[in-house]
C-alpha cells in the first residue's frame, strides 16, 4: 500500500496546521488536493468574486507545484459555488484561461449555500508526472 505524504505550498503551512488538514496528500503517483479558496496570505477571503476565483486558482497552482504537478496533470476537478447561476460566466472565463485546450479534465460543479465566508472553492486530483 502506498504511503500517504502531506504536501504544503510555500508559506501557507501554518494556515493548514491551525485548521488541522493538509493542502494535499500524495499517495503513489496521485496528488489529492484539498479545496482551495481565494484566501489572502492572512487567510481572509478576497472580496471581489473574480479576484477570489483567480486567487483560488493561484493557490491551487502553488499546491500543485509543491506536489510536483501542474495544471496539465489534473485529471479531476470539483468546484463549489455559492451562487452558480450568477457566478458561472466568471468561473468559465478563468477555467478557459487555465485549461485552454483539450483534453480537458473531468469537471463537476456543485452549488452550495456555505463555504466559510468564501464564494468559490476548487479541489482536484492530479497524476504526478514520472521522471525518466
Amino acid at each position: 500500500m502506498a504511503k500517504r505524504t502531506a504536501v504544503f505550498p510555500a508559506g501557507r503551512q501554518d494556515l493548514y496546521t491551525s485548521q488541522t488538514y493538509s493542502a494535499a496528500i500524495r499517495s503513489g503517483d496521485l496528488l489529492f488536493v484539498s479545496g482551495q479558496v481565494g484566501s489572502r496570505s492572512d487567510g481572509t477571503p478576497e472580496p471581489d468574486f473574480e479576484a477570489q476565483v483567480r486567487l483560488a486558482f493561484a493557490n491551487l497552482e502553488a499546491t500543485l507545484k509543491a506536489g510536483g504537478c501542474g495544471f496539465d496533470d489534473i485529471v479531476d476537478v470539483t468546484t463549489f459555488n455559492t451562487d452558480p447561476e450568477n457566478q458561472f460566466a466568471t468561473v468559465m472565463t478563468v477555467k478557459a484561461e487555465t485549461f485552454p485546450e483539450a483534453p480537458y479534465p473531468n469537471w463537476t460543479a456543485v452549488g452550495v449555500n456555505w463555504l466559510g465566508g468564501y464564494e468559490f472553492e476548487i479541489k482536484v486530483i492530479a497524476r504526478i508526472p514520472t521522471v525518466n
